[in-house]
């Protein structure tokens, strides 16, 4: 089953906007037992970049549809529980699954591991730190007794795509410049320059410097504390990394290598080495491999050869979806208990929490009990699939 278009879609025609919904309403439906366990489960709507990027009367229209929607569909629903989050929130809730995945999440907040996601139009970072953090990038966390603060950012056209997309303009204006096989998909030759691929992406990063308003900046206008501890790098990191056949704890250095060999072929070659690839894939990872270096060490100042970033999309069995994370930071009052503690009993109400943007996640967790498995499944909207995931 595959459910499109976005929600974004109906700018023109937002009245219909709450009928697309009608698919995996009925799908979850089925999923809790029907009719009369539906009653008893609560269904919220998150809609993410695609609604963002909308006039704000729109976005409230397609709001209005898909809440009139919810309500009629015989689930548990509030008018608040469908809105539009901010991207620093997906940041928080990437956080709180990646921890929650490796049992962490209640625990030492310098024992948590953070998060770094290479979207296509942005890039999400979140971690706990210990620096004096602007008001607006910071976000307290509470789980049990533990309360995390944590450094939350979005940062809107640094995702690999709309990366990819300037680069690509501003290839087109320097004419002449020499080329590197990045351009390849332009024309069938050239010289290979990874180096150049690699500089020009960190200077596109620095772009805006000269408006930072804090004691210092990275990626552009933007804050960035030191980053420290241990990090889960998600989406396009693991998918660049997989394509190169690099391990989920490969260094910087690896990605360097590896871009360098892909970027200095040409296309013939690439072609014949690569028989089951697109020009356009060549050219994906070539970038991504420039593009990953610049922004983790050029600009972040993480080292070569360190070893502190897993490329991975999962931990253990567990998909990292920052729906999951939604879900968990939505019913920790049950996973927990009203004292903060384990729950002993079941909750009356089961809470399916469906997740619009990018992707569509409809979590059912049946008996949700501290420490017994609970299954979520998350349809994605843009791989066109279905997730199921265990949490322990």
């Amino acid at each position: 089953m595959r459910v499109s278009p976005g929600l974004s879609s109906f700018a023109a025609d937002t009245a219909r906007a709450g009928e697309s919904l009608r698919p995996l309403l009925e799908f979850a439906k089925d999923k809790v037992g029907g009719e009369g366990a539906a009653a008893a489960t609560e269904v919220r709507l998150m809609a993410t970049a695609g609604l963002r990027l909308l006039e704000e009367s729109v976005r409230e229209a397609i709001l209005v549809s898909c809440r009139n929607a919810l309500r009629a569909s015989g689930f548990r629903f509030e008018d608040s529980w469908a809105k539009v989050i901010p991207g620093s929130d997906e940041g928080v809730y990437a956080w709180v699954a990646a921890n929650y995945a490796m049992g962490t999440l209640g625990g030492d907040p310098h024992k948590t591991i953070g998060i770094i996601e290479l979207g296509g139009a942005s890039a999400q970072l979140t971690f706990v730190s210990d620096e004096v953090l602007p008001l607006e990038l910071s976000t307290n966390f509470t789980f049990g007794e533990t309360t995390y603060t944590l450094y939350s950012n979005s940062f809107l056209n640094f995702g690999q795509n709309a990366a990819q997309d300037s680069y690509r303009e501003m290839l087109k204006s320097r004419g002449g410049a020499s080329r590197s096989n990045l351009e390849n998909q332009y024309v069938d030759n050239g010289s290979g320059n990874y180096k150049e691929c690699r500089s020009s992406s960190l200077m596109m990063m620095q772009e805006g410097k000269e408006r930072c308003e804090y004691q210092r900046c990275h990626l552009g206008s933007n804050f960035v504390p030191e980053l420290l501890g241990h990090f889960l790098a998600t989406e396009n990191f693991y998918f660049t990394s997989k394509f190169f056949g690099l391990d989920r704890s490969s260094s910087l250095s690896d990605f360097v290598v590896a871009g360098e060999q892909l970027c200095n072929k040409d296309l013939s070659t690439l072609r014949q080495t690569y028989l089951n690839h697109s020009d356009e894939d060549f050219s994906r990872y070539c970038f991504s491999s420039a593009y990953i270096v610049a922004l983790l060490h050029d600009n972040l100042g993480v080292p070569l050869d360190d070893k502190r970033i897993e490329y991975s999309n999962q931990v253990g069995d567990t998909h990292i979806e920052w729906a999951l994370g939604a879900f968990i930071a939505n019913t920790k009052h049950r996973i927990l208990g009203a004292s903060g503690a384990a729950a002993t009993r079941a909750p009356k109400h089961r809470p399916v929490l469906a997740v619009l943007g990018v992707f569509l996640a409809c979590g059912v967790f049946l008996g949700l009990r501290w420490r017994k498995p609970k299954t979520k499944i998350i349809y994605d909207l843009e791989k066109g699939r279905y997730i199921m995931t265990r949490i322990s």
